[in-house]
């Protein structure tokens, strides 16, 4: 997998969407894990969209693309370099 990212700020400018390039998909488990043991916590757990709680919050999708729930470009930045480099490289 690439170690670059798109990242958009979205329409209602609430939030950013981080989409990791060269990304066929994520197991949600798995990525879940590695954010929940970073001290956020699960909020809904489905097959289509796994959301958590904590400094921001984030919604995670299958396709690895994460939308962070801030207006903080430093802080979306921030986690999409954890997101990229630790939440989804594969061991």
């Amino acid at each position: 997998m690439s170690d670059t990212f798109s990242m958009e700020l979205c329409g209602s400018k609430g939030a950013w969407q981080i989409v990791p390039e060269d990304c066929d998909g994520i197991v949600l488990e798995t990525v879940g894990a590695r954010i929940e043991a970073d001290g956020y916590t699960v909020g809904l757990r489905t097959r289509l969209m796994w959301t958590f709680i904590g400094d921001c919050d984030l919604s995670l999708f299958p396709s690895g693309k994460l939308l962070v729930k801030t207006q903080d470009q430093a802080v979306a930045a921030a986690v999409a370099d954890r997101h990229l480099n630790h939440w989804i490289q594969m061991d």
